[in-house]
């Protein structure tokens, strides 16, 4: 008689939403330094990830709130604007300052021809304004007393001044695709980041939470190292003071002993962008072999 095996319990999953389109790579870039290694090719809406514990669905981000909210996703990917935009009961796990074109704030804005009378918000009264955001576009009018004509935008909103519509509101990183278009911001409406998200009843799961925990460790530990570099030198033990003093760490300094008698190694995890300036002064301090490394992940 054949001995039949107890049949495998199902293997924990974490249904996680990816933003598809203009914040994919970056999302992908992120995920990857993070230990996450995402694929899908342009058709795709499964990507795979080479961690079995997560599966993956790329959306459109100013869907991924309310699929999270529905429970239909554990946790998701998105910006505070579409959560705000789509009123969504979420947990929020984590801000992750990141966008896709750098590392940085993204501002929906109201925007004029330059040519055009409107110069404050109260000359909005009555105007007809294109977005992609009406939700967010109508408290904030609402706000402010004014009535406005808000119509849906599904695209080229900057074409649509000043012969459609009298204003637009549209999302910006740096203003200029909006310079380009001839187009005067006149007011910042909301500033957005990145934010990592979950369905309420997932974040009291046990395992689903610590899993969620651990990206966002990872994500924002990968988001951190995106602006720091390690700094590794010699020096005579005469010199250390004095370099020392130099060197931005997140605590101190690390500070080793050479085989070589009265000489250590020094290493120190700095800003980027003083990099520049800091070498020569450290080589000036007596700093020796000094060598710049590039980070994956920077866990404070």
């Amino acid at each position: 008689m054949t001995k039949t095996s107890a049949p495998k319990a199902k293997e924990k999953k974490l249904i996680l939403g990816l933003p598809k389109g203009s914040l994919q790579e970056a999302t992908f870039l992120m995920m990857k330094k993070a230990g996450f290694t995402f694929r899908a090719d342009s058709r795709s809406y499964k990507p795979s990830v080479d961690d079995p514990t997560i599966e993956a669905r790329l959306l459109r981000a100013q869907e991924i709130s309310r699929y999270v909210e529905l429970g239909l996703l554990d946790a998701g990917i998105t910006g505070h604007d579409w959560i705000y935009e789509n009123g969504s009961d979420v947990t929020e796990v984590s801000e992750l300052l990141y966008a896709k074109q750098g590392m940085r704030p993204v501002r929906w804005v109201l925007a004029v021809p330059e040519s055009s009378p409107i110069k404050s918000i109260k000359d909005l009264q009555g105007k007809r304004i294109a977005t992609e955001a009406v939700g967010l576009t109508k408290r904030f009018l609402a706000q402010h007393d004014i009535t406005a004509d808000v119509e849906f935008s599904w695209g080229a909103t900057e074409a649509k001044t000043p012969d459609l519509v009298d204003a637009i509101v549209e999302l910006t990183e740096t203003g200029s695709s909006l310079r380009a278009n001839n187009l005067r911001i006149v007011e910042t409406i909301l500033e957005s980041t990145t934010r990592m998200i979950a369905n309420n009843e997932a974040w009291k799961d046990e395992w689903k939470r610590a899993k969620m925990e651990q990206i966002s460790l990872l994500l924002k530990g990968a988001l951190l190292a995106e602006s720091k570099v390690l700094l590794k030198m010699n020096a005579s033990k005469g010199n250390v003071d004095r370099i020392a003093k130099l060197l931005p760490a997140l605590h101190a300094p690390t500070i080793n002993p050479l085989s070589s008698d009265g000489w250590v190694a020094i290493e120190s995890v700095v800003e980027e962008t003083v990099v520049r300036d800091l070498i020569p002064q450290l080589k000036k301090a007596g700093a020796e072999g000094i060598i710049e490394l590039p980070l994956n992940k920077v866990i404070p």
